[in-house]
């Protein structure tokens, strides 16, 4: 790594930061309860981690109407795999590892919900159809087995004021992902204006 004065493990790690208290210790469950179904049920958005066999890693976002993770039993979710641009990278990285990561997060509120686990990719066609939306079945869906759970604190999104309006940079000033995406792949003839028109048909035609 090409940084100056790096940490090279956990001791130093530790005696820098030091222990988690009894309740950070404990507050991780294996399995869903009540509390996480809630959270589940609320929840429009999600965050997927996955990396393949040489810890290349990914993370992946995941979205629709609140509770669009299915809760198949206290063990287990489901997620739909909505059309995408075809890269896969989260698929493909659960095929190598079976290894999967997932934040969770509900608009308004600052807490989130931490979910790590086993990950498979899922054909059932009856377990395809309960995740169907705008009448759409999703081809696939990955599978969890829940290893983990927790509630994770709400400092990052404290400091980042992530839900307060009055912090958003108005449009004029947001990034440009069409100009952003014609400059990273930098092919002849593909410029701003055609990535945008791709875009807003994907948007309007191919959301699910």
């Amino acid at each position: 790594m090409n940084f100056p004065n790096i940490l090279t493990d956990e001791a130093e790690l530790r005696e820098l930061l030091g222990q988690p208290s009894p309740l950070v210790q404990n507050k991780s469950i294996s399995q869903l309860d009540a509390h996480c179904r809630d959270f589940l049920a609320k929840s429009p958005f999600a965050l997927i981690a996955t990396s393949d066999v040489e810890g290349h890693c990914d993370v992946s976002p995941r979205g629709d109407q609140p509770g669009f993770v299915a809760v198949l039993d206290e063990h287990r979710l489901l997620i739909p795999e909505r059309p995408g641009n075809k890269r896969a990278d989260s698929l493909r990285n659960i095929l190598a590892t079976g290894q999967i990561g997932l934040l969770f997060l509900i608009p308004g509120l600052e807490e989130t919900l931490r979910i790590n686990g086993r990950a498979c990719i899922v054909r059932d066609e009856d377990l395809l159809k309960s995740v169907a939306a705008n009448g759409k079945t999703p081809l696939l869906a990955i599978g969890v087995e829940i290893e983990e759970c927790f509630v994770h604190c709400a400092k990052s999104l404290k400091r980042s004021r992530l839900w307060q309006p009055e912090t958003w940079l108005p449009s004029a000033d947001l990034p440009v992902p069409a100009r952003m995406i014609a400059a990273h792949v930098n092919l002849p003839n593909v410029d701003e204006q055609e990535v945008t028109a791709r875009l807003q048909d994907s948007y309007t035609n191919r959301l699910y």
